[in-house]
């Protein structure tokens, strides 16, 4: 069927080129086949959290033709829903900080077909990534998927690109109260209660896991039907807690999997009375941290070659020799885009299988980066274990990149592995969201490649957030100070 997209308002503007029409058109076509009703719109806000509307299918062909208009202070929101930036303020000459999207007004939302996929537990529903950008067509410098292309774009222009593998860990309850009192309405919302689904603490344990396949089976099959590509399904360290591994992709692939799996292993565990969560170091008895390990090579386009494979001697190759030292250089500095939370930094404990110092190691699970590389292997390759599940994950994929590349630009050399993670002087990671910022912040690294203003706009909306946690007084201080004094 011809949806004359070339006339509309996308095609127009350049945003959707004849190749995504034609795709477009498949979509179109697809939907009407599955006989879809509703189609979700969305885009991966700063937290990797997707947010949208929903559309009817009569609505659907409108979308490719003119796009969908946003409300912009989506993008301005912190983890708690409030606005983070004073959009209403007059802005001051003479500089000051970014304000950006100031009267709040729209964003417009650019369809990429690629990413349209029916929804296995809704399939009267299917899911659409989009690209947000400005009204008149032009980029939001700061926005998740622009984040990431930036940093793949320096890597483009050297015929090298960098592969990623997941393995990504969450915990799974059973969900005794909802907590949907009027009185637990705020921001943001009250924490549900949960129990564990097992007593855990059997780390791969084979009786665990037939304790928990029938909802681990739903969803691995839910994945694969949003053509995710599973590796291994896994029963973690802690109670209730899980671990899948996806197999490797270039960088926007993978980050387009990453958020796909987080939503949807949410709502296919709330319809199932469950709850799904991958924050960093849940507030609950004998809970383990989740950690999101990010395993990453590098490829050189023209030969397919995979530039971190050691040589016979095994020595580490230039490439993955000057990466390592450009994550080890620039780790405190990415530490807001890989661990983003005030939460995140509880994690960063010893001999919790979670580093907490700036350091490598081969085949070390203590360590920062652990080096898996052999030669002859083709699939060698470097693990950062600092990541946590609750990452923005195209921003935690684009600080790689980016750290990495200029660790090689620089010809730095990796320093000597350590075999004591936990037991050493090397230097430790921020041991709070605060430290982290302030190294963000001085740092060149990420004003030099994704400007000025990303730099500004994420420090002033996770100052936002640091701030709210340093005016709450905490369970501690009251415990501590009340009887005291």
């Amino acid at each position: 069927m011809t949806y004359d997209l070339a006339t509309g308002r996308l095609a127009r503007a350049g945003l959707l080129d004849p190749e995504a029409q034609q795709r477009a058109g498949e979509v179109l076509d697809a939907a009407k086949s599955a006989g879809v009703e509703t189609l979700r719109v969305l885009f991966a806000d700063q937290h990797g959290i997707l947010r949208g509307k929903t559309l009817v299918a009569e609505a659907f062909r409108g979308l490719f033709r003119a796009g969908l208009n946003m409300p912009s202070t989506l993008l301005l929101k912190d983890t708690s829903h409030r606005t983070a930036f004073a959009v209403w303020e007059a802005e001051q000459g003479g500089g000051g900080d970014f304000v950006p999207m100031r009267g709040a007004g729209d964003v417009l939302l650019v369809p990429r077909p690629e990413t349209f996929r029916v929804l296995p537990w809704s399939p009267h529903s299917a899911w659409i990534l989009c690209d947000p950008v400005q009204t008149d067509g032009s980029p939001i410098s700061f926005s998740s998927a622009q984040v990431l292309r930036q940093a793949i774009a320096g890597l483009d222009a050297q015929g090298l690109e960098a592969i990623f593998g997941l393995e990504v860990e969450f915990q799974i309850f059973e969900r005794v109260d909802a907590a949907l009192d009027h009185s637990q309405s705020t921001m943001p919302g009250a924490p549900v209660t949960t129990r564990n689904l097992t007593q855990g603490h059997q780390f791969l344990t084979e009786s665990r896991y037939s304790d928990c396949e029938a909802v681990l089976d739903d969803i691995r099959r839910m994945a694969q039907g949003l053509g995710l590509q599973v590796r291994s399904v896994e029963i973690e360290m802690g109670p209730s807690q899980f671990e899948f591994t996806f197999a490797p992709l270039p960088a926007l692939q993978q980050a387009n999997a990453m958020v796909m799996f987080r939503t949807m292993v949410k709502e296919v565990c709330a319809r199932a009375g469950l709850h799904a969560s991958f924050m960093a170091k849940p507030r609950l008895e004998n809970a383990m941290a989740n950690g999101w390990h990010l395993h990453q090579s590098l490829l050189e386009r023209s030969t397919g070659r995979n530039l971190f494979e050691p040589g016979a001697d095994g020595s580490l190759t230039p490439q993955a020799s000057g990466w390592i030292a450009g994550l080890l250089t620039h780790a405190a500095a990415s530490s807001v885009m890989i661990a983003p939370t005030v939460n995140s930094y509880k994690r960063y404990l010893p001999f919790q299988l979670a580093p907490d110092r700036i350091q490598w190691g081969l085949d070390n699970r203590g360590a920062m980066l652990r080096a898996l590389m052999q030669p002859g292997d083709a699939a060698s390759r470097i693990e950062n274990r600092a990541p946590d599940s609750s990452a923005n994950p195209y921003f935690a994929i684009a600080a790689q990149i980016l750290a990495g590349s200029a660790g090689m630009a620089a010809g730095l050399q990796a320093p000597a592995p350590t075999t004591s993670p936990y037991d050493s002087t090397a230097a430790r990671l921020p041991r709070s969201l605060g430290q982290a910022l302030e190294s963000f912040a001085s740092s060149d690294l990420f004003a030099d490649t994704l400007g000025a203003e990303f730099v500004s706009y994420l420090s002033q909306l996770k100052r936002f957030e640091w701030d709210r946690y340093l005016n709450t007084v905490s369970e501690w201080e009251q415990a501590e100070y009340f009887n005291l004094f």
